[in-house]
């Protein structure tokens, strides 16, 4: 009798495992095919790169170009300028200099004397209180009351 359960018990957890195996279809075939599709989407992220960055290559390119572009056009209307115009008026128009926009433009620190904005006040005196301190902005010629406290919190 247990003879006969256990060859019943293998028999039924064969077909259990070749059903699951067939329905897992785990096959050679399968993982050379999953493999081939891993490759070629590594192929296209890596193309895609390469593409993204003679994209931005070629941006900056036109972008320089463009901009030794305006630099000859302008320096034409500042030559214009000063040629075909009075004195007062080419001065008024465009800089003495033709190349000053340009040069105003490469110092930063020149063009705009603004200071970028802190978070926190700054002292006047090394003597002086932070606005962190935990007195600051009391008077402490005036005493404090418990009775004024508890009054102004009722109110």
């Amino acid at each position: 009798m247990i003879w006969l359960i256990s060859i019943g018990a293998f028999a039924l957890g064969t077909i259990v495992g070749l059903l699951i195996a067939s329905r897992l279809n785990v096959s050679p075939s399968k993982i050379k095919d999953l493999e081939e599709q891993i490759r070629k989407l590594k192929d296209s992220h890596s193309e895609y790169r390469d593409s993204v960055s003679d994209h931005f290559s070629m941006t900056a390119e036109l972008v320089q170009h463009m901009t030794e572009s305006y630099r000859d056009v302008y320096q034409h209307l500042a030559s214009g300028a000063q040629d075909l115009c009075s004195g007062e008026v080419a001065s008024k128009l465009l800089p003495a200099e033709s190349d000053a926009v340009f040069e105003t433009a490469n110092n930063p620190e020149e063009a705009s004397p603004l200071a970028p904005p802190r978070d926190y006040a700054a002292k006047q005196s090394p003597d002086q209180k932070g606005a962190l301190a935990e007195d600051f902005g009391l008077d402490k010629s005036v005493p404090v009351n418990d009775e004024d406290i508890t009054q102004s919190q009722s109110k």
